[in-house]
C-alpha cells in the first residue's frame, strides 16, 4: 500500500504548495521511489474547464481528457508522471457525485450530510490506486480555515485515523511575515495556523516556513517547540531565482530527509539529482538569449498561460539560451500596425483562447510573422487565426473566419473557414456535439493520435509520422478549403487518422511557420523539452545571430 503525504496551507494563499508538493514528487523520485501527486480542491465548479482564465489561470488538460487545475501541470513538470482524471477533485464534483448517488437511491433512504457521506466520497477518491506506487502527494487548495476546505480537512483526518500507524502525515505550509520597522520575522500567525490545524484533529509531521529572509535557528527551535514538531521538521522555503531550482533547494534544506524521518524509513536510500543539476546549469550558464513575443488575449494573468511560458523556457534549455518572453495585448493590433512593436523579437508565438475578442490583432500578428519571414508558433486558436490570415491574405477569401465568432455575434458575418466541431472519433466510437451544448467538458478533450506527411518540418522535428498530443477545443479547421490553401502554399502537414481534422498547417518556403491544433506545452518538461518548443527556440536563435 502507498504511503499518504498531505500537503495543507495556512496563513495566506498562493505560499507554493504546489511548487512544494512537485519538488518533494522530484526528490522522492531522486531517491527511488514512484510517487503520484494529487489536488483536491474545495471550490464548487465540478472542474475549471469554465472558468475564466481571469480567476483561475489556465486549465490543464490530462491525457484521458480532465480539465484540471494548473497545479497539475506542476507535478508532471517535475516528476514526468503524466496527470490522470482521478489525480484532480473539487468540492462541486464531490458534492456532484454524493447527490447523482442520492437520486439514484444508492444510500437506502438516509439523510445524507457531510460525515459521512461527503467525506466517504473524499476518501474513496484518496484511495484510487492505492497500491500503484510508494508515494501518494495529496494537496489540498486553499488554507486551513476556509469554510469550504472544512469537509477535505476532515475527510484527510479521518483517512490517516483509517490507515494503518506511520503510512500517512501531514506537511503543512505557512508564511513568516517580515516586519521590516522592527527587524523581526514574526511566528505568531504560523503558530496559530497550525493551532486551527490541530483543533480540526491534524497535527503537522513536517512545517515548510515561506520566509523572505534568512531563519535563525532561535527562530525555528521556537517553531518547532510551540507547534510540536521536531526542529529538524521545521523546513525554510526562501525565493528562488527559477522554479526548476526547488528539488535542489529543498533538499539542501533537508524536506526529503525530514518526510523519509516522518515514516522511519532508514536508512534512506542516497538522492541522485543530476537531472535538476543539469537544468540549473542549462539555467545559469546559458549562451545568449531570445526575444519571443507572446500575442495573446489573457496577457494580465501571468498564470492564463503557465505552461506556454514554462515550456518557452525548456526551448531555452535545450538550446542553452535564456529566453525571454514578453506578453503583447492582441488588441493592440486591432488599432495599430503590428510592425513596431514586433520586428524587435526573434519569433511570434500566438496561443490559444476562446471568444472573438483580440483575434484580428492574432491575424495581423501571424501576417507579420508570414510576410517578415520570422518564426511563427500557432498554438490551437493561434493555429485557427494563421489558416485564416492565410485565406483572407493568400487564397483571396477576404470574409473568411469562424463560426465561433458568429455564434458570439448573433449573425452570419464570415465564409466559415473554422467551424463547430460536430463530430469526432475518440477510441472506437464517435463523439457528437450541437453548438447549443452545454460548455462543461464538451469540447475534444485529451490525447489524440495524428499522421504527420513525410518530408514536412515537423516530420523532421518529431523525427517520425505518428504523434500523439493533448487537445482543448470546440472549433477546427475546415478540411473542405485544404486544397485551395495548399495552393496558396499552406501546407496541411498533420492530419486526424480518419482525415477528416486538420491537426498541423506549416507554410512552404518560410524558415519556420507552424500551427497546431493541439497543446504542445501541456507535455513537455525542463529535463524532456517538447520538440515543436525546442526547435522553435532553435530557429529563434538563428534570427538572433543575423540580427
Amino acid at each position: 500500500m502507498a504511503r499518504y503525504v498531505f500537503i495543507t496551507g495556512g496563513v495566506v494563499s498562493s505560499l507554493g504548495k504546489g511548487l512544494a508538493s512537485a519538488a518533494l514528487g522530484a526528490l522522492l523520485q531522486a531517491r527511488g521511489f514512484s510517487v503520484r501527486l494529487r489536488k483536491l480542491d474545495p471550490y464548487l465548479n465540478v472542474d475549471p474547464g469554465t472558468m475564466s482564465p481571469f480567476e483561475h489561470g489556465e486549465v490543464f488538460v490530462t491525457d484521458d481528457g480532465a480539465e484540471t487545475d494548473l497545479d497539475l501541470g506542476h507535478y508532471e513538470r517535475f516528476t514526468g508522471v503524466s496527470a490522470r482524471a482521478s489525480d484532480s477533485v473539487s468540492s462541486g464534483r464531490i458534492y456532484s457525485n454524493v447527490l447523482e448517488k442520492e437520486r439514484r437511491g444508492d444510500y437506502l433512504g438516509k439523510t445524507i450530510q457531510v460525515i459521512p457521506h461527503v467525506t466517504d466520497e473524499i476518501k474513496d477518491f484518496l484511495a484510487i490506486g492505492d497500491g500503484e506506487v510508494d508515494f501518494q502527494l495529496c494537496e489540498i487548495g486553499g488554507t486551513v480555515g476556509d469554510i469550504e476546505g472544512l469537509p477535505f480537512f476532515e475527510a484527510i483526518r479521518q483517512f490517516a485515523q483509517e490507515r494503518a500507524r506511520g503510512q500517512c502525515i501531514f506537511m503543512h505550509l505557512t508564511l513568516l511575515p517580515y516586519l521590516a520597522a522592527s527587524g523581526e520575522l514574526k511566528t505568531k500567525p504560523t503558530q496559530h495556523s497550525v493551532k486551527e490545524l490541530r483543533a480540526i484533529g491534524i497535527a503537522p509531521d513536517v512545517l515548510v516556513c515561506r520566509s523572505e529572509q534568512p531563519i535563525p535557528e532561535k527562530e525555528r527551535g521556537k517553531i518547532a517547540l510551540f507547534c510540536n514538531v521536531r526542529p529538524d521538521a521545521v523546513i525554510p522555503a526562501y525565493d528562488l531565482k527559477s522554479i526548476y531550482e526547488a528539488p535542489l533547494a529543498y533538499h539542501r534544506v533537508g524536506l526529503d530527509q525530514a518526510v523519509l524521518d516522518a515514516f522511519r524509513i532508514s536508512p534512506a536510500p542516497r538522492p541522485d539529482l543530476s537531472r535538476w543539476e543539469d537544468v540549473m546549469d542549462r539555467l545559469e550558464r546559458a549562451e545568449g538569449e531570445v526575444r519571443i513575443a507572446v500575442v495573446g488575449k489573457y496577457t494580465q494573468l501571468e498564470d492564463a498561460y503557465k505552461s506556454i511560458r514554462e515550456a518557452l523556457t525548456h526551448g531555452g534549455l535545450a538550446n542553452r539560451v535564456r529566453v525571454r518572453a514578453e506578453w503583447i495585448d492582441s488588441e493592440i493590433f486591432e488599432r495599430e500596425d503590428p510592425g513596431p512593436f514586433l520586428e524587435s523579437y526573434h519569433a511570434i508565438l500566438v496561443p490559444g483562447g476562446f471568444g472573438e475578442r483580440g483575434t484580428e490583432g492574432k491575424i495581423r500578428a501571424a501576417q507579420f510573422a508570414r510576410e517578415r519571414g520570422i518564426p511563427y508558433f500557432g498554438i490551437c486558436l493561434g493555429m485557427q487565426m494563421a489558416v485564416i490570415e492565410a485565406a483572407r491574405n493568400l487564397a483571396g477569401m477576404a470574409d473568411a473566419g469562424s463560426e465561433e465568432f458568429d455564434h458570439e455575434f448573433g449573425e452570419r458575418r464570415f465564409t466559415p473557414v473554422v467551424y463547430h466541431l460536430k463530430e469526432w472519433v475518440q477510441g472506437t466510437h464517435t463523439v457528437q456535439r450541437r453548438p447549443d451544448d452545454a460548455k462543461g467538458g464538451t469540447m475534444r478533450l485529451g490525447a489524440y493520435a495524428a499522421k504527420i506527411d513525410e518530408g514536412s518540418l515537423v516530420a523532421r522535428i518529431y523525427g517520425t509520422t505518428r504523434i500523439e498530443e493533448r487537445h482543448r477545443h470546440r472549433y477546427e479547421v475546415d478540411v473542405q478549403y485544404r486544397d485551395k490553401l495548399q495552393e496558396c502554399g499552406l501546407r496541411f502537414s498533420g492530419m486526424s487518422p480518419d482525415g477528416r481534422l486538420p491537426e498541423i498547417v506549416e507554410v512552404e518556403g518560410h524558415p519556420w511557420f507552424i500551427g497546431v491544433q493541439f497543446h504542445p506545452e501541456l507535455k513537455s518538461k525542463p529535463f524532456a523539452p517538447h520538440p515543436l518548443f525546442a526547435d522553435f527556440i532553435r530557429a529563434a536563435v538563428e534570427v538572433s545571430r543575423l540580427v
